[in-house]
């Protein structure tokens, strides 16, 4: 039988899904029972990331995008990364706000999440609230990380199509695509294209695109010039979003990118498992112990490993045992 708030959100219930997103941010322990309600209705939404460099104009651009995607009827998830509050722990809302315009709208939900000091720009409960909305039937979900200046190239992991937002002038723009940006972005947003210097800043882009060596059925990165601020270019970045899915899905690619991000929060799930195994091993005495060795020069980190891993497993026997000999007693 589905869980109460599962039902609520299987149903739209836009309520119901802030608390069951806040549950898993917060990682309560009965949000992870009902996301296992969740789960068997996801995989049909289509998930677009949109990064880049503090001031870019990210979340603009994701509200004229919202707006572009309505008038096709298409329905709207959005998850806004934000700067963790150093006074709640929660996400500031800044990316909210600007976007309140599409608030009374049903078929869009907006979502703000701390990153609370995660690096990479994705906040811990990003899949899990890609799952929710995915859940609630939303077509397109639409994830915009935190400027925060560093490389945020932990989108490209999540999202089907990554956005990757520059303007004309900035000076690290350049530096960042040196960085590993280059290769893992589907295509290239340069907005505030008005000001001095776009053309250089879409020249050099070309350039740096030009020196990279192609396969013969690869993707080639689109660049889309836009002025958010006037909603111009949106238009054309959609219809390159549009066209970088068809290719996806012409290919494979999106398959594989899927089962990707499957695979990552697979990963994910299981080392956070372990660490909480490790933590509480003799109520936290035996890792204590371990690292005060270590301190100590008695071991090494490859043998302490080689213990952990062995302690684990007596315990996980143990409690195999117990299960089996309750099994028998019932």
């Amino acid at each position: 039988m589905k869980s109460k708030l599962a039902s609520k959100v299987l149903s739209g219930d836009t309520i119901a899904a802030a608390k069951l997103i806040s549950g898993i941010a917060d990682e309560v322990p009965g949000a992870f029972q009902e996301m296992s309600h969740i789960y068997p209705h996801t995989g049909k939404a289509y998930i677009v990331g949109v990064t880049g460099s503090p001031g870019a104009g990210k979340s603009t651009l994701t509200s004229n995008l919202i707006s572009h995607f309505r008038k096709e009827h298409t329905t709207i998830g959005v998850i806004a990364i934000d700067p963790t509050s150093a006074f709640t722990g929660g996400a500031l809302l800044g990316d909210r706000v600007r976007m309140q315009q599409h608030g009374e709208d049903k078929d869009v939900f907006i979502r703000s999440l701390a990153t609370r000091g995660l690096q990479g720009g994705l906040a811990k409960a990003t899949i899990g609230a890609m799952h929710i909305m995915d859940a609630m039937g939303k077509d397109i979900i639409l994830v915009e990380t935190v400027g925060s200046g560093q490389i945020e190239i932990d989108i490209t992991r999540v999202a089907d199509t990554t956005l990757f937002v520059m303007t004309p002038g900035a000076e690290d723009a350049i530096q960042l695509m040196k960085a590993g940006i280059l290769e893992a972005t589907d295509i290239f947003v340069i907005n505030k294209a008005d000001r001095e210097g776009a053309d250089i800043t879409i020249n050099d882009l070309q350039t740096m695109l030009s020196m990279r060596s192609w396969l013969p059925d690869e993707w080639h990165p689109g660049i889309v010039v836009t002025e958010a601020i006037y909603n111009k270019g949106t238009t054309e970045l959609a219809a390159e979003i549009s066209r970088h899915r068809e290719y996806l899905t012409r290919t494979g690619e999106l398959k594989k990118r899927k089962q990707g991000r499957l695979k990552l929060e697979l990963m994910e799930t299981v080392e956070s498992l372990l660490k909480d195994c490790i933590t509480n091993i003799d109520h936290g005495e035996y890792l204590a112990r371990l690292i005060d060795d270590l301190a100590k020069g008695k071991t090494d980190p490859q043998a302490a490993t080689r213990q952990l891993i062995n302690r684990l497993a007596s315990e996980l026997a143990q409690i195999q045992k117990r299960h089996k000999h309750g099994r028998k007693t019932a």
